[in-house]
């Protein structure tokens, strides 16, 4: 069984979650510049065995797509095209940055280091990759 790994899109920084092997707990990767975000997986890939990708899709509270969309979807398809054969799951991305702020807060880290945006970026993408798998879960369930 592959690794999972969970994407917070911006314009500016990525970031990245992974899941550990049995693809039960999401753990923050790592923060990387939109630009070296092709080439950063691509050289994770050649490591480690990711069965599929899961990206935050940021919906408004109505349920339609926002505006910031015209820049992820371009993003998606270049994913999808550059490794065909790792599905793609979207899953809404809603509230995961006041989330993961919340958690560094209740963490304990440094007042300096909260504003890390590089943190933020990585922890919501771990919560974004963690609602996918706790959804998944619950499916099974069921």
């Amino acid at each position: 069984m592959g690794r999972i790994l969970g994407i917070d899109f911006g314009t500016k920084r990525i970031g990245i979650a992974v899941t550990d092997p049995m693809q039960i707990i999401a753990s923050p990767l790592t923060t990387v510049r939109n630009n070296e975000f092709v080439y950063f997986l691509t050289e994770y890939l050649k490591d480690e065995d990711v069965e599929a990708f899961v990206i935050g899709y940021p919906l408004k509270l109505n349920n339609k797509p926002s505006e910031s969309v015209k820049y992820l979807n371009p993003f998606i398809r270049r994913i999808k095209k550059l490794f065909p054969g790792k599905p793609v799951h979207l899953i809404d991305e809603r509230f995961t940055s006041g989330i993961a702020q919340r958690t560094i807060l209740e963490g304990g880290v440094r007042k300096r280091n909260r504003q890390d945006k590089f943190l933020i970026d990585k922890i919501s993408a771990s919560i974004i990759l963690q609602s996918f798998l706790d959804g998944r879960a619950n499916i099974n369930k069921a």
